[in-house]
């Protein structure tokens, strides 16, 4: 490999819980796609690297709960990672970081790659734009800088943090300049003064090192990370496509970002000017700012009727929403909730999610559309004894085959063709057709078929949770 290859490191951690409704821990808006696009933010996040040459497959680093969905993000758009690396909770990026860069040398023996850290939620509308950046760090990198990329202000942006460069960057050219500090999203006062100081960007949280420069700096400067990642990373256990790090040693790591571990306190930070319309859309006004418009200022998507209102966000994403004279206002209905909200307000929708976490409304973290390594299921109706799902089962997709100790089950083929294994008899279903599940009885459910299967599944017993499962055999590890 030559050295001036660049490896991708995307990290796909984070619940998203300032653009609640629509994302949501178990669904989180880095999988998500937020305008018409039919790639999430996280297919885009590799996409767009795509022209470089010299590219290396990418490690990704996520959380177990999100497993099987980045697994089939990349498979979608037919990206085969380097590697899948599962945290067994959130440790901030200097931990993320560090795993990659010694996962990197791990996989590239006898090199030392140029790794690219990125966030899987952002938005870059100006793709050439990104790349010329990219390119010009590849230089700084192989002289042992640590590279960063400030994005030209906008505004005076108080959710942002901030770089002060030595000198104010030159347009004309993409340039590296040293870095002098780090300010962490600043009050409304203090981001006014350095919108007018040509010194100071926006920190995008992309970096860009050689493996072995950003592991010399973390042994300097904050060798237990280093110390704790390099035994989680021994002590894991591969699973499937997946390697899951020792919960153990992990849990031990500090819970620090790479801004305040390393860049603070390292003299090889470098920063480059970054002129790509970038967004990390940490909230609904920002998505609403980034999103394309009609002539009164509003985005509208899905199911709406909209009479007489200006810059306001509409999104329905299954019944019909109207909105008449509404003014900078936020509105977001999905399937079990509906958020209102001035644009000015829309930051503190992450405050409503810690509400709802508090006085237990599972709507706070789950979506009633659940997936799973097989495809996925909607929950249509429930009460304690009794549940309504629907199922849509991908092709060759195969559910494990298990039991229930408390329920039954009776499905009813709506799309496609189902196998199904009860007991010792196997029996193949097409649409209108249906078959029982009686309670404690073996059973599996398969789509030998090329098109999705749909099916309606009615569930009774006693007690209808997921957890009353017991897999004897699951083609997914779990």
């Amino acid at each position: 490999m030559m050295e001036d290859n660049i490896l991708p490191v995307i990290m796909c951690g984070g619940t998203g819980s300032r653009l609640w409704p629509l994302s949501r821990k178990s669904f989180p808006k880095q999988f998500l796609s937020l305008d018409d696009n039919k790639y999430s933010l996280l297919q885009n996040t590799q996409l767009r690297l795509q022209k470089l040459k010299n590219l290396d497959s990418p490690i990704l680093i996520c959380n177990e709960e999100h497993r099987f969905i980045v697994a089939e993000q990349m498979r979608e758009i037919e990206i085969t990672p380097f590697s899948i690396l599962l945290e067994p909770f959130g440790r901030n990026t200097a931990p993320t970081i560090t795993l990659a860069a010694l996962k990197a040398l791990e996989l590239k023996e006898n090199a030392d790659p140029i790794i690219l850290v990125l966030s899987s939620d952002h938005i870059i509308n100006k793709t050439e734009n990104f790349l010329k950046a990219i390119k010009a760090g590849v230089g700084y990198a192989k002289k042992d800088r640590l590279v960063t990329f400030g994005v030209i202000p906008r505004s005076p942006h108080t959710g942002y943090g901030y770089i002060k460069s030595e000198n104010p960057f030159d347009l004309e050219k993409i340039s590296g300049e040293k870095i002098v500090e780090f300010t962490e999203k600043p009050n409304a006062e203090l981001a006014e003064k350095f919108i007018l100081d040509k010194r100071f960007s926006w920190n995008s949280g992309i970096f860009m090192f050689k493996a072995t420069t950003i592991l010399n700096e973390f042994k300097k400067h904050a060798p237990l990370v280093l110390e704790l990642c390099k035994e989680s990373l021994s002590k894991s256990k591969f699973d499937l496509d997946f390697q899951r790090l020792n919960k153990e040693a992990f849990k031990k790591c500090p819970n620090i970002s790479i801004d305040y571990s390393i860049m603070e306190k390292s003299n090889k930070g470098t920063v480059l000017p970054l002129d790509a319309g970038w967004s990390d859309i940490g909230s609904w006004e920002s998505l609403w700012e980034n999103s394309e418009k009609d002539n009164n200022g509003n985005v509208v998507q899905g199911k709406v009727v909209n009479l007489f209102s200006n810059n306001s966000f509409l999104s329905s994403n299954s019944r019909l929403l109207v909105g008449i004279g509404l003014q900078n206002i936020i509105a977001v209905e999905t399937n079990d909730a509906i958020l209102i909200t001035k644009k000015s307000e829309s930051q503190k929708v992450k405050d409503i999610v810690k509400k709802l976490k508090e006085i237990e409304f599972s709507e706070g973290e789950k979506h009633l559309k659940i997936f799973r390594p097989w495809g996925f299921y909607i929950s249509i109706a429930q009460e304690s004894t009794w549940q309504v799902k629907m199922i849509e089962v991908k092709p060759n997709g195969k559910l494990s085959l298990q039991m229930h100790h408390h329920r039954s089950e009776h499905w009813v083929i709506v799309k496609g063709r189902a196998k199904v294994e009860l007991e010792s008899k196997v029996e193949y279903l097409n649409e209108n057709q249906s078959i029982y599940i009686p309670l404690g009885s073996k059973h599996r459910l398969t789509n030998p078929g090329k098109i999705p299967l749909v099916l309606i599944e009615v569930q009774s017993g006693s007690y209808v949770g997921e957890d009353d499962i017991v897999r004897y055999d699951d083609k997914y590890g779990r």
